[in-house]
């Protein structure tokens, strides 16, 4: 297999996990002499307006009947069935984490993704999925047959040892302020833990859910905290890696993840984690690097943040512990080598 389509919703330059895993795929697998076309699909998915249907189907029609077409999951668990059922057409879905799992949702909401996504699921040739959490719940939720699903699990880079703070310790977050990041949890675990001496800093786009960012803004405000807690904005490259170089500790209080692109971050840079126990993050963090607490537990979140930011000794064997763990993630080649495998068992299961 030496060519394939890659349909993504929305701009592929976003500063998400989800956007970073495709990117990397793409590149990755172009880099192993793979051609890789990039269908960019309108961005309004998961809730696609019939205009944007009508071209995402154009795009697919454009695709040689023989050329395996990735789509994501953001996109694939909203496409009909007269669509995926395309004749001759080969579709496999990457699903970082169900569409219904996003936390915000109306209950009607929730109800229809789930309906939609397991409907669309039955149809694809392959189903790839980023974490083998997210692989479980497909096969015990969304009717998934596990002899045709995979798990690519992200990779990660190999980054140097974190320097850490010279003054107060630094707490960093990473990641959208969207309400499934649970950020006034955080917000709330840090004004229990004012007493301590520290600052944090929350990287993240601001502009992916306005009402959650002024709600974020407006309990940083009400704590007095807006000179402790700096909300960054989204930035990638050596911005991001500086930050991680120049902190103490990961704050990830999260209701889900399908894996947690930014956990492994945090362990490849050597940094002990206090985190939520929700979706994939149990499976990502190990017991010895992060402190793992009840989602949405703003008291319980607290005391783990002050079991760290009060005992150095503790944070520095958590630390090591981090370190060793991100040493053994998988690379970023070996999860593009597991998608192409992917596909081509999607094109035999065709055939």
């Amino acid at each position: 297999m030496k060519r394939f389509a890659f349909a993504i919703p929305g701009d592929l330059a976003r500063l998400t996990g989800g956007y970073g895993y495709d990117r990397r795929v793409i590149a990755e697998c172009r880099d192993a002499g793979i051609v890789v076309e990039h269908l960019a699909l309108p961005g309004d998915f998961p809730a696609p307006a019939p205009d944007s249907l009508a071209a995402s189907a154009a795009m697919f029609a454009n695709v040689p009947p023989e050329v395996p077409i990735l789509v994501d999951g953001l996109a694939f668990g909203a496409l009909p069935d007269g669509l995926i059922a395309h004749a001759g057409r080969r579709f496999a879905a990457l699903v970082h984490h169900p569409l219904a799992l996003e936390t915000g949702l109306s209950t009607a909401d929730v109800a229809r993704f789930a309906t939609s996504e397991r409907r669309a699921l039955t149809r694809a040739q392959w189903v790839v999925a980023t974490s083998a959490t997210t692989a479980r719940s497909l096969v015990a939720d969304y009717g998934v047959d596990p002899a045709r699903l995979s798990v690519a699990e992200p990779g990660i880079d190999p980054v140097p040892r974190e320097a850490g703070s010279t003054g107060e310790p630094q707490i960093l977050a990473v990641g959208s302020i969207l309400p499934r990041k649970a950020y006034p949890v955080l917000i709330e675990a840090l004004a229990l833990i004012a007493d301590l001496p520290w600052s944090c800093r929350i990287v993240g786009a601001p502009d992916a859910d306005a009402a959650e960012t002024e709600r974020v803004r407006g309990r940083i405000a009400a704590h007095g905290l807006g000179g402790r807690i700096d909300l960054a904005g989204a930035f990638g490259g050596e911005r991001l890696e500086a930050a991680f170089a120049g902190a103490d500790v990961f704050a990830h209080p999260a209701y889900h993840e399908g894996y947690g692109m930014a956990l492994a971050e945090a362990l490849a840079h050597g940094l002990p984690i206090v985190a939520s126990d929700a979706g994939a993050i149990p499976e990502t963090v190990p017991g010895d690097a992060g402190l793992l607490v009840p989602a949405g537990d703003a008291n319980a979140f607290a005391g783990a943040l002050r079991r760290l930011v009060g005992d150095p000794i503790r944070r520095r064997a958590m630390a090591d512990a981090a370190w060793a763990a991100g040493r053994k993630l998988p690379r970023w080649s070996a999860t593009a080598a597991t998608i192409v495998a992917a596909l081509q068992l999607a094109e035999r299961s065709q055939s």
